[in-house]
């Protein structure tokens, strides 16, 4: 690597540590979308409140878990049984399915937004241990729900529970909380009330994982 590269590895880490501790004002995507408004001349309202993860409903943990990474508190960061899987499917010409962890999502959202590469993949590979080793399971779970798009300009699960059904999120009921986790993958075109298909397999998934 060279010097400027491991600088910025070693910025990155640093600023995976500060969160440990200090709840983040902004990330990578939310740049991103304010940057994407300006340079489109398009309106753009941001709605982002950070809350404790005990202010969260459980249902709405179990149901992103269950929805995003069902073995998150079995790996260490990267699931490799669900890699397997992905790569499989990609060698028969079939649907790639999505692989990426919690902790995968979190270090993207903070760090490099949703641009795809070569060097930010691989930015990525080496950082995802750094964030399981200094946050944990839990305050990578609180990162995750608090800053995860949710809707234009929506980022965090309160921010999504007030924008798309007028409550906090401590208050979200369980065929919502399914809902919201629905549209997690493509949160700019889904809309929740639509989700009725992908939300009952999620609720399925939350009944087998005892939740």
């Amino acid at each position: 690597m060279g010097a400027g590269i491991v600088s910025l590895w070693l910025l990155a880490s640093v600023l995976l540590l500060a969160v440990r501790w200090v709840d983040p004002p902004t990330t990578a995507v939310h740049i991103e979308r304010r940057l994407q408004a300006w340079m489109h001349h398009k309106p753009y309202r941001e709605r982002y409140q950070f809350v404790p993860l005990s202010q969260i409903s459980p249902n709405l943990q179990h149901a992103v878990i269950a929805a995003e990474d069902a073995r998150f508190y079995q790996h260490h960061g990267f699931d490799w049984h669900e890699i397997q899987i992905a790569a499989e499917d990609d060698m028969e010409g079939g649907r790639v399915r999505g692989a990426s962890t919690l902790t995968q999502q979190l270090v993207k959202n903070l760090l490099f937004g949703t641009s795809r590469s070569i060097i930010r993949k691989g930015a990525e590979f080496t950082l995802v241990p750094v964030a399981e080793f200094v946050l944990g399971k839990r305050r990578i779970l609180e990162l995750y729900l608090n800053v995860v798009e949710w809707g234009p300009g929506v980022y965090g699960a309160q921010a999504a529970c007030a924008y798309h059904y007028g409550i906090a999120a401590r208050n979200v009921s369980r065929d919502q909380a399914v809902r919201l986790a629905a549209i997690l993958p493509a949160p700019l075109k889904r809309r929740p009330e639509r989700m009725n298909h992908y939300s009952s397999l999620i609720l399925e998934r939350m009944r087998q994982m005892g939740w």
